[in-house]
């Protein structure tokens, strides 16, 4: 591929970052190709492309954060543009107020002829995540609009309708409910966010627009929309810290850390974990139970096997205490999540027999109206049934899962349902698994057809 422009000498910085991963340059090549399949841009670069980057040839601009983001993960730290020797990203500017930066991100989500650019952004290791004490109660001046003065009714009506949706979406999955939550942070709450209203009425109205900045990142993860996830969830950290709202400022660094850890980026699940637990030092117990488990699951996925059953001890006592109510929808930490949880850590840690009993009773205590979650884990406990030899038992769960399947709208859960598909073809000769495999073939979404 020709380069956009060259320079006289040689790439130091980007010298430097090569020969600390230890790649070779064809290795190079592959990863920055890996990257854009995974961004949705697949690429084709060589050997002799890498070999111009390191003479002083400056890659294409759309592909310099794959680059950085393929020594980030290699390296595992941050890399700069700076540090790689590229030239600032273009259109860099300062800081915008933060209600400014819902209404964009909003309005992008909401128009169809952007979601394909959406779902091609990359999800990041080396995301900047602002820390507490940059963001607590940084209220930014905005400009007064029409809307007339708001009140606490207003707030309530905003909290309501975030629990409606998150709601429908933890029954049908995000494919609907997440364009109703854009369209109701662009043309409702940013207005709120301008109105006038005293100082008390205007943080709360901040805190529910981060509980819903919050709710649209987790329905993006749900599409595999993790690039876009990550932008709802940095900026539900900011309104959270401007209104001084440490709850959702830890949950959603706890939902940074879920999304990680599910992509396999151990490391940075476990950062992210820590860091909301070390920012909530006066959480109650449910709460404590919320964050704890999420370090468990991070710990056990690095190979930490102390720190995770500690991890998992705390959370277990913590819940133990907690009261029968929660604050708010983003902590509904009970039975079923510490499981599911507990699960997870096991298989992390090689006990897979282990972790199928802890799934399975996650589901014995689930809400059976939650159709989303329910046929995420209980597709996960099949393939893990199936990974110990229950050949009869993974297919009974698998046919629940296909009960449940029609009512929801999930990518997660059409994931889920494909994976099915390719675990039970090599079992066709047993007439429960032939029987299951030619139901899934009519049910799965026509890409993940055989």
């Amino acid at each position: 591929m020709t380069p956009v422009s060259s320079t006289r000498e040689p790439n130091t910085g980007l010298l430097r970052l090569y020969r600390e991963s230890g790649w070779t340059q064809r290795q190079f090549a592959q990863e920055i190709n890996r990257l854009g399949t995974e961004r949705g841009t697949p690429l084709k670069y060589r050997s002799p492309s890498v070999h111009q980057w390191l003479g002083g040839h400056v890659p294409r601009e759309d592909v310099r954060p794959l680059i950085l983001e393929a020594f980030a993960r290699r390296l595992g730290h941050p890399v700069t543009h700076a540090e790689a020797g590229f030239p600032p990203p273009g259109g860099a500017t300062g800081r915008r107020p933060a209600t400014e930066g819902i209404t964009d991100l909003g309005r992008q989500d909401m128009d169809p002829s952007r979601r394909g650019v959406l779902g091609a952004s990359l999800f990041s290791v080396a995301l900047t995540v602002p820390n507490w004490p940059d963001v607590a109660g940084r209220m930014e001046a905005v400009q007064t609009g029409h809307t007339q003065r708001v009140g606490m009714s207003d707030v309530d009506m905003v909290t309501a309708m975030t629990e409606q949706i998150s709601a429908l979406y933890a029954e049908f999955g995000g494919r609907h409910s997440r364009p109703m939550a854009a369209a109701f942070l662009v043309n409702t709450v940013t207005p709120y966010l301008k109105a006038r209203a005293p100082e008390p009425v205007r943080k709360s109205m901040m805190s529910a627009a981060s509980d819903l900045c919050y709710l649209a990142g987790h329905m993006a993860v749900d599409e595999g929309l993790h690039g876009l996830a990550q932008q709802y969830y940095v900026k539900a950290l900011e309104v959270a810290g401007a209104s001084e709202d440490h709850l959702t400022y830890c949950t959603t660094l706890r939902g940074m850390s879920v999304q990680a850890v599910d992509l396999g980026h151990g490391r940075e699940a476990l950062r992210l974990a820590d860091a909301a637990a070390a920012a909530a030092p006066e959480a109650g117990p449910r709460m404590r139970a919320f964050l704890a488990g999420q370090q468990a699951h991070a710990a056990a996925q690095t190979g930490d096997r102390t720190s995770a059953l500690s991890h998992l001890r705390v959370a277990e006592a913590a819940l133990d205490k907690a009261e029968s109510r929660e604050r708010k929808f983003v902590c509904s930490y009970r039975l079923p999540a510490l499981r599911y949880h507990t699960g997870q850590v096991l298989y992390a840690l090689g006990d897979v027999r282990g972790s199928t009993t802890e799934l399975a009773e996650s589901d014995k205590h689930r809400n059976p109206s939650a159709h989303r979650t329910r046929v995420r884990y209980l597709s996960l406990l099949a393939e893990r049934q199936l990974e110990i030899g229950h050949l009869e038992t993974a297919c009974a769960t698998w046919r629940q899962v296909l009960d449940i399947y029609p009512k929801v709208q999930s990518g997660q859960c059409d994931q889920s349902v494909t994976r099915m598909l390719g675990r039970i073809r090599p079992y066709q000769k047993t007439p429960a698994a032939r029987a299951l495999y030619e139901r899934a073939r009519t049910a799965v979404p026509l890409t993940g057809r055989a």
